[in-house]
């Protein structure tokens, strides 16, 4: 609990402009006012929190500025600490394909541990953006396409990053409030029009879950939401956050955001944006000033009380003091250190259980003991700096790549390398090479994608084709006609069918981090038998997209060979590969459901009973879903929502029963008034591996 005694005493002995201070966050990176002004208004206390800044021997030589001042408040350090510190694991919508809760929050405590003795406390993590629009770069930093998956990734991230006391964890960021994941078009910073009932259905949940597990700041999105931009919309975030859902932390705007609201429109100048942010609910002002430049003008203006501006550094004060930082200022910087490598197995368990089997034709994986020469072709085959991805803090420059994760697990075989293509850049010269080595070895592990450039904020691509000349280069690799494994590095769904028909097998391993290499190599090897699942619904084309699973059904829902029905006449009904694909080496089967009872009223709950076996000859796990249905509604639902997801692991010829609970709130949706409600009549209920209907094991309840 926050000593609020001292908070109050430290707020009434503050001039306006050490309050402003406490508001003003500032990137030690590229400080506006220069380096050396900065360090000053440090020590003056007119800086209350910097970012983009690691390494405790900096930090705390700043820190002792500011403790050393009258008031002795010590700074915040913040920083994107989105999938590891030094360790880097598997990016969000990568590790978000193990379905695993407990490994979300492993991956986030480890985080922790390396980011607080760097002197960091606060995180602008989790990201919780549900976006269905694989076009947008920023697709990359979150959960992927499902509101259950996405709140239950953020009590997980939330639950590691803080622990069960703020003193032992580092704050963490639920970002970015306001339906960010529905820009249009992909394109990143643009609107968002979409209706109440989407933002209140599918975007705002996973916050609302934050916020129950505790969050300790929350950030609005750059776009506007139907018009009003998220920095500035109160109603969400006094409203809705505060009133409605009793977040008490701190709002943290994004970068330059609130001097960003006189481009979106709604300010005329610097004083009218920082008080509309201020009185819309926003604490900390990032990067541009504006609280420290236009809130003096807004006061004498009568835009906003010297009680909103209390409000907010009252906020900011008790962070701190819940962050242990008021009492022990330099404790987390004099934790031992951990030893190197302390996390490297770790991260290697994450990203095998992230990498996803799309395909696997004829058996080629795992790769055959005894084989003689792998050639491993394409241009992230062997490029440590690649599988990082997007925001890898204070990661070194290295990593295990594809290439030396396989020499260390098959010391035997042969591993060749050729780079074929560059990413980004036109040229072929290099693919006669690449041939040259597929039609010496056995098999070819052909590694293409995108550069962690191009993925992540700012990173919007209108086609999603492999870039650069990489396509010339598979098509002549695969001309030559060896077994041929696709390895798929990106930040997002590429729309390849091309490759997807013409590769024996693909994986989609998306930038799994410091130990990919490794991770990947346990895959190809069978040391690990694939257990990934889609977090996101991959598009045979861009013209499909937005494409997700749980679409309405529609007055004339797309059916085969229907002339007048919800389809493209050029392009497939069906995605490349359903929300929750994913191959093991094994073969799993729902062998029984059952709903037990099969008709309840009140506030009765439903035992959901699965029984899956392992049909084939190798030990593996097995994710299940549980969809359910509301066919006949005052509001017409989803054609599937996900209510639940279990693992099981299973032996040759085991069967194990898998079982759900659903409550009577699982049967509710928001009524024309928005407001929750649970109507009587059939609920149908599906059990499977992924959310293709067709495969899926069904039955039903009813509700009276």
């Amino acid at each position: 609990m926050a000593d609020k005694d001292r908070v109050e005493r430290l707020l009434a002995s503050m001039t306006l402009e050490e309050k402003l201070g406490q508001l003003n966050m500032i990137d030690a990176g590229a400080p506006p006012m220069g380096e050396p002004e900065m360090e000053r208004q440090v020590a003056a206390g007119r800086i209350g929190s910097l970012l983009n800044i690691h390494g405790a021997e900096r930090l705390n030589r700043l820190q002792k500025m500011a403790v050393d001042n009258r008031l002795k408040i010590p700074l915040i350090f913040g920083l994107d600490v989105l999938h590891g510190h030094r360790t880097i694991f598997p990016l969000p919508i990568a590790e978000t394909c193990a379905f695993d809760p407990g490994l979300w929050e492993r991956t986030a405590r480890a985080a922790v541990e390396e980011t607080s003795r760097a002197a960091v406390t606060l995180t602008f993590a989790p990201m919780l953006d549900v976006c269905r629009d694989p076009r947008w770069g920023r697709i990359a930093e979150g959960p992927g396409e499902d509101t259950l998956v996405t709140s239950r990734y953020a009590e997980a991230k939330v639950r590691g990053f803080q622990g069960t006391d703020l003193r032992d964890g580092v704050a963490a960021t639920a970002k970015h409030m306001g339906a960010y994941g529905a820009v249009a078009a992909g394109r990143d910073y643009g609107s968002a029009d979409i209706s109440e009932r989407q933002l209140a259905e599918v975007y705002l949940p996973p916050f609302e879950a934050a916020v129950k597990a505790g969050v300790a700041a929350v950030m609005p999105s750059f776009n506007d939401v139907a018009g009003i931009p998220a920095t500035a919309h109160g109603e969400i975030l006094n409203d809705l956050l505060r009133t409605r859902w009793g977040f008490d932390g701190i709002v943290v705007s994004d970068y330059t955001a609130v001097v960003e609201l006189i481009a979106h429109g709604v300010a005329g100048d610097i004083a009218e944006a920082s008080a509309l942010a201020l009185k819309s609910g926003v604490d900390i002002d990032m990067q541009d000033e504006a609280y420290v430049r236009g809130l003096p003008d807004a006061l004498k203006r009568g835009l906003v009380t010297m009680g909103d501006i209390d409000r907010a550094v009252r906020r900011m004060l008790t962070l701190k003091e819940r962050l242990g930082l008021l009492d022990d200022t330099y404790r987390r910087t004099s934790a031992p250190p951990l030893p190197a490598n302390h996390y490297d197995a770790l991260a290697r368990d994450a990203a095998r259980r992230s990498a996803v089997l799309l395909k696997n034709e004829k058996s080629v994986l795992p790769l055959k003991p005894g084989t003689r020469r792998i050639a491993v072709i394409g241009p992230l085959g062997d490029d440590p700096l690649q599988m990082f991805g997007c925001w890898f803090a204070a990661a070194g420059m290295d990593s295990a790549t594809i290439v030396r994760g396989l020499r260390a697990a098959l010391p035997q075989t042969e591993i060749l390398h050729e780079i074929g293509a560059h990413i980004e850049e036109p040229g072929e010269t290099g693919i006669a090479a690449a041939v040259a080595a597929a039609r010496s070895a056995d098999v070819v592990i052909l590694c293409v994608g995108e550069k962690k450039e191009m993925t992540g904020e700012a990173q919007g691509r209108g086609r999603l084709e492999l870039p650069g000349s990489q396509r010339a280069l598979a098509e002549a690799v695969l001309a030559v006609g060896k077994p041929t494994v696709a390895i798929l590095c990106a930040g997002r769904p590429l729309t390849v069918p091309w490759l997807f028909e013409r590769a024996d097998a693909a994986l989609a391993a998306w930038f799994l981090g410091s130990e990919a290499g490794h991770g990947i190599a346990d895959v190809l090897t069978g040391a690990w038998s694939p257990s990934g699942k889609l977090s996101v619904t991959w598009p045979h084309d861009v013209g499909q997209i937005p494409i997700f699973y749980s679409h309405r059904a529609t007055g004339r829902p797309a059916v085969p060979d229907v002339y007048y029905c919800n389809r493209h006449t050029d392009l497939p009904i069906e995605p490349q590969f359903h929300f929750g694909h994913g191959l093991s080496y094994t073969r799993f089967a729902v062998t029984k459901l059952n709903a037990t009872p099969a008709e309840i009223s009140g506030d009765q709950s439903v035992t959901i009973e699965a029984e899956v076996a392992n049909e084939g000859g190798v030990a593996g796990e097995e994710t299940l879903f549980l969809f359910l249905r509301d066919p006949v509604a005052s509001v017409a639902r989803p054609v599937l929502e996900l209510k639940d997801f279990a693992k099981a692991v299973l032996k040759p010829g085991e069967r194990k029963t898998v079982r759900f609970t659903l409550a009577r709130n699982d049967l509710a949706f928001l009524g024309r008034d928005l407001k929750p409600r649970v109507e009587p009549g059939e609920f149908q209920i599906f059990v499977g591996a992924n959310a293709d209907r067709s495969k899926l094991t069904a039955t039903a309840i009813r509700y009276r």
